[in-house]
């Protein structure tokens, strides 16, 4: 894979800044960080952006994610290993992320509104658009993910 624009955030700085603007509103929110990292890993897989992968996984294993969840995040829906609250955050991503397959289900939305108030409702929304903008920046310029020293040397 080759990059296409390595330095793309100097090339927009003003709309690059605005989205690390809504990133920095985020951190305000009353959602729970593993979730928002959840949330930003499962979208990055179904879009299959790996840089956004390989950021989500390894600050989700420096907050103390268990390298399980991590593993069977691609399997949320059979897995017991996730609560109700993130299993509604998950179904909405899916939904979200999957727009033009899914048009948002009513029954997603109705599970979304049993575990998040109207205010969490929005910032998970605006949460999932973002990380799906930010995954379409880093595939569309194939931002390559950092790689080990071992797997790089070879």
């Amino acid at each position: 894979m080759t990059q296409r624009l390595k330095n793309y955030a100097t090339l927009a700085p003003e709309s690059i800044q605005a989205m690390y603007a809504l990133e920095a509103s985020f951190a305000s929110s009353a959602i729970e960080p593993h979730i928002k990292e959840l949330v930003k890993l499962r979208a990055s897989q179904i879009n299959g952006c790996a840089y956004c992968i390989h950021m989500h996984a390894t600050d989700l294993r420096k907050a103390g994610e268990s390298e399980m969840r991590l593993y069977m995040l691609d399997a949320w829906r059979e897995s017991s290993l996730y609560s109700d609250r993130e299993r509604a955050a998950l179904g909405w991503t899916e939904a979200l992320t999957r727009i033009a397959e899914t048009h948002a289900p009513d029954a997603d939305y109705a599970t979304l509104g049993a575990m998040f108030s109207e205010e969490e409702q929005v910032q998970l929304t605006l949460m999932i658009g973002a990380i799906n903008a930010w995954n379409r920046l880093a595939i569309g310029f194939r931002a390559a993910h950092p790689v080990g020293r071992a797997r790089a040397a070879a």
